[in-house]
């Protein structure tokens, strides 16, 4: 360990200020794992902000209004939560796994995901950026 890291252990992953809290939001940390070549979750969106961090793999990960990209082990992310549909979380490889860590901010005894209908994807198919 370096001088300076042993003075500063911290360092600052990312920076969000989230459109919104729930009334009463609890938060919740949990781990995802999928293996090899899992397409993740069907879209859905989450009752709260989430704030995530990949641990190991590489994450295929799509948020309405922003294009895909890939991100790997290191790395974080935060979805806004709310009406806002969260495409993929799916694994991006096809040799190893996935694993991420979320925590969600949401209101106690929410389910921590809703899933979106087919109808629904295709009213809002203009606001995915391919």
């Amino acid at each position: 360990m370096t001088d300076e890291a042993a003075q500063n252990p911290l360092t600052v992953l990312q920076k969000v200020q989230p459109p919104f809290v729930p009334a009463d939001a609890e938060g919740v940390t949990f781990t995802i794992e999928y293996p090899p070549g899992h397409p993740g979750a069907a879209p859905h969106r989450h009752p709260g902000p989430a704030f995530g961090y990949v641990l190991e793999g590489e994450m295929r990960f799509e948020l309405e209004g922003e294009p895909e990209r890939v991100i790997r082990a290191g790395e974080a992310f935060f979805e806004p939560g709310g009406d806002v549909i969260h495409y993929q979380d799916g694994n991006h490889s096809d040799s190893t796994r996935l694993r991420f860590l979320v925590t969600l901010l949401c209101p106690p005894g929410a389910p921590m995901l809703t899933f979106v209908e087919e109808s629904e994807l295709a009213a809002r198919r203009a606001r995915r950026i391919f």
